[in-house]
């Protein structure tokens, strides 16, 4: 049985040695709060919560929900681990103070969404899916609907949705059907049908937020006629309390692979009333803050899969004994040797490793950017605001798709690992490859991801964003090129940096010869890219922690594990990269030459 133990020494590690985030506290409002006290006894309560209330949830979870007559229940304790979240205040954690939250940054947020879904993703999504409702209203909302929705979902007494895809659509919202007729009371009577709505009915909270796509009558065709409205199911009085149910049901859940804890249902809008929320016809604009939100959120999804199975995988390689080493015994007085003494378990704890620690690193450094966005939102600084959502955005495909597809391969080596054991469900390793799969999918599949990043970020961004992290990953290697333990790291850093650069001029003109060149290029692209900005993020964890032995103070042997690491992703993971770039700079031909009916079989 899989037991979850948050990774406090790593966390902090990132957090004081690598990002300084006390220093980068100081420059944001709220910060100030967030002192070194604090913020380790929000981490080591987080950590509690995670280990001790929702880990032991995760496979008793794996028996999933209840559907009866339009009302779900949730498995066995996910409503008493709720209440205990609710009572901890975790919900308003890093939610403005006007509106019930306490104004802490929100990258700690981030932190605390790690650990939980980490611990248990089916559970955390309930909350999770809260958070994208809460920045949608706070964005976009009026005073009126801020105070009215915003601030019982920041106490956790509400919960909230996304509702956006239909039985005809999923990634092409401009298919999008469900109407919204005005009221003539201020309002708008709302019908359609939404699926694969994730928490759209459960037994958590009296009350569930929908944020819903949907057309006016006089809509234009396309993604230029959605707007987007707050529907309720039970409608709020004046006084804040809850009224008559609204029409708008759960008709099913989904028999799913995976998160079987996590209820995904369709939702049956039968008139409901709803509130515009934004401008007319702007729907898809504001949902995108909700979308961006819940990206970056799944990006965690991926971290927390390699974490949670190189913890299941570990102990297990430790205590199993199979055959002998090749390079002599090293148990003589044991049956056999540990499955770590083996080159091909070590690799595939390593690749792990690798991938839950840098692919930490590079989420930390996106909620830095978000803290410092919302900050500048916060100042009423629309330039600021505008330049750390450029640079998110750049970031945000390549968190989503990179680090689920690599959570992905990691859950899948976790189960290798233990060999025919991982097989069986008893063991739980199996289930994490069940339930990382949708993280592939949910938010844009990989190859959506991947569109948005040379498509829109690269090319149609006239390599605006690129060339910024670019300039942010050339200034390291300056700073650090003639620094004698760094230059490994650095030669090579140097010599990806530039193979991306070429290979991005390279893509961009031959896709302005064909244009099935940007689809043919793009998952090679980003997998290219993520493999080295996550090259990046190990060099400087590799350096914060040469620093650190250095030092002397501190864990030395914690140090040089850190650096022995980011010298196995160098050695045997970023040469990748080396391949995506070579099969992304091929001609769309062989991807586009059989003619569509002699695909048969």
């Amino acid at each position: 049985m899989i037991q979850y133990k948050a990774p406090l020494k790593d966390i902090q590690f990132l957090i004081r040695d690598v990002f300084n985030f006390q220093e980068h506290y100081q420059h944001i409002p709220g910060g100030e709060e967030a002192t070194p006290d604090m913020v380790d006894a929000i981490l080591t309560e987080a950590a509690r919560f995670s280990e001790k209330v929702i880990s032991p949830l995760y496979q008793s979870g794996d028996e999933g929900c209840r559907f009866n007559d339009g009302e779900v229940t949730t498995p066995k304790g996910f409503r008493e681990a709720y209440g205990q979240y609710v009572e901890g205040g975790w919900q308003g954690m890093s939610a403005p103070v006007e509106y019930g939250g306490q104004g802490l940054p929100l990258s700690l947020g981030v932190i605390k969404s790690e650990m939980i879904g980490t611990a248990n993703w089916a559970w955390g999504m309930y909350p999770g899916l809260s958070l994208g409702a809460m920045n949608t209203i706070y964005m976009h909302g009026t005073e009126e609907q801020k105070q009215r929705f915003l601030v019982p979902l920041t106490e956790g007494r509400w919960t909230g949705t996304m509702c956006l895809t239909e039985p005809q659509c999923g990634t092409d919202l401009g298919q999008v059907k469900t109407k919204a007729i005005p009221d003539g009371d201020g309002g708008y009577r709302l019908t359609g049908t939404k699926i694969f709505i994730s928490s759209g009915e459960h037994d958590l909270t009296e009350q569930i937020i929908h944020i819903v796509l949907a057309r006016l009558p006089d809509a234009p065709a396309g993604t230029r006629g959605i707007s987007l409205f707050i529907v309720p199911k039970y409608n709020v009085n004046e006084d804040g309390s809850l009224g008559d149910r609204n029409p708008v049901s759960c008709g099913s859940i989904e028999e799913k692979m995976g998160i079987h804890g996590s209820s995904t249902c369709v939702m049956n809008f039968d008139g409901a009333r709803g509130f515009l929320i934004g401008p007319e016809h702007k729907g898809l604009m504001c949902m995108f803050t909700f979308m961006n939100t819940a990206r970056i959120g799944t990006s965690i999804q991926g971290i927390g899969a390699a974490e949670l199975s190189f913890q299941g995988a570990l102990p297990y390689a430790r205590e199993r004994r199979s055959m002998r080493s090749l390079s002599g015994t090293k148990h003589p007085d044991k049956v056999a040797d540990s499955l770590m003494v083996h080159p091909d378990v070590r690799r595939m704890l390593l690749t792990q490793k690798a991938i839950a620690e840098g692919g930490r690193a590079m989420l930390y450094h996106a909620a830095r950017l978000a803290d410092r966005m919302m900050a500048a939102h916060t100042r009423g600084d629309t330039r600021g605001y505008d330049a750390y959502d450029d640079k998110l955005g750049f970031l945000t495909p390549v968190l989503k798709a990179f680090l689920t597809e690599l959570g992905y391969e990691a859950a899948n080596h976790g189960v290798q690992v233990y060999g025919g054991h991982g097989f069986i469900k008893e063991w739980g390793m199996e289930q994490i490859i069940r339930d990382t799969q949708i993280a592939k999918l949910y938010e844009g599949t990989t190859g959506v991801q991947a569109l948005d990043l040379l498509g829109r970020k690269i090319l149609l961004g006239k390599l605006k964003s690129f060339n910024e992290f670019r300039q942010e990953v050339n200034q390291f290697i300056r700073h650090h090129k003639n620094r004698a333990e760094m230059k490994p790291f650095i030669k090579q850093l140097k010599r990806y940096m530039l193979r991306w650069r070429i290979g991005t001029f390279r893509v961009a003109y031959k896709a302005s010869k064909d244009r099935d060149m940007v689809g043919a290029a793009s998952y090679d692209y980003l997998m290219q890219s993520g493999y080295v900005i996550m090259g990046y993020f190990w060099a400087q964890m590799a350096d914060a922690a040469f620093s650190g032995i250095k030092s002397g103070e501190g864990d030395v042997d914690f140090y040089k594990t850190k650096v022995k690491t980011a010298e196995f992703y160098f050695d045997r993971m970023l040469p990748r990269a080396k391949a995506h770039n070579k099969m992304m700079l091929k001609d769309a031909r062989s991807l586009m030459q059989i003619d569509e009916e002699h695909f048969a079989f």
